[in-house]
C-alpha cells in the first residue's frame, strides 16, 4: 500500500533493533523515559537519548506533537518522540492521536529521514482501541505528503502484527 511514494509496512519484532533513519517513540509529555516502548528505546539507546531529551525538552512536549533527539545506540540515526493522547486519562480525541503521525512525518522531512519504525501509538498502557489506533495511522499515511519512504509498523506480538496487516490489505 503506498500514498504517493510512501510505502507502509508492518513487521513483527523489537522497535529497538530496526535499521531505518529514524525510530518513532511513544513518550509522556515530561520526555523523561518512562514504560513500554518509551522505556524500550530509552534502554537500548543509552544514556544519550534521555539527556538530548532534556537539553532539547526542558518543558517536556504537548499531546500531540512530536520533537527529535539523538538515537544514541540503536542502529536508527534519530528517536523522534511522540506524545499521544493517555485515554486511560481521559484524553479521547481522536485528532491528538492522528497529530502525533502527521507531526511524526513532519518532523522526519525536516530531519531527511525517509525510513520510519513506529509503534501504534497509545494502544499500549494508554488505553487507546488498537484497531482504531491501526486505523488512525493509516488514514495519516495513505493521505501523506512527504519526503518519507517507508513507513514501517512495528508489531510486538503476532496477535498485533496480523491486524495489522488485515487492515492494511483491506
Amino acid at each position: 500500500m503506498s500514498a504517493g511514494s510512501l510505502r507502509v509496512t508492518v513487521v513483527e519484532g523489537d522497535i529497538t533493533q530496526q535499521e531505518v533513519d529514524a525510530v518513532i517513540n511513544a513518550a509522556s509529555t515530561a520526555m523523561r523515559g518512562g514504560g513500554g516502548v518509551d522505556g524500550a528505546i530509552h534502554r537500548a539507546g543509552g544514556p544519550d537519548i534521555l539527556e538530548d531529551c532534556i537539553a532539547r525538552f526542558p518543558d517536556g512536549l504537548a499531546t500531540g506533537d512530536a520533537g527529535w533527539t539523538t538515537a544514541g545506540e540503536l542502529p536508527a540515526r534519530w528517536v523522534i518522540h511522540v506524545v499521544g493522547p493517555n485515554r486511560n486519562a481521559g484524553q479521547t480525541d481522536r485528532s491528538l492521536l492522528t497529530s502525533c503521525y502527521v507531526r511524526a512525518l513532519e518532523v522526519a522531512d525536516e530531519l531527511g529521514a525517509r525510513t520510519l519504525a513506529f509503534p501504534l501509538v497509545s494502544a499500549g498502557v494508554y488505553g487507546w482501541p488498537k484497531d482504531d489506533a491501526i486505523a488512525a495511522a493509516l488514514e495519516v499515511f495513505r493521505a501523506a505528503e512527504t519526503g518519507v519512504t517507508e513507513a514501517r509498523l512495528v508489531a510486538f506480538d503476532h496477535a498485533t502484527y496480523e491486524r495489522i496487516a488485515s487492515q492494511l490489505a483491506g
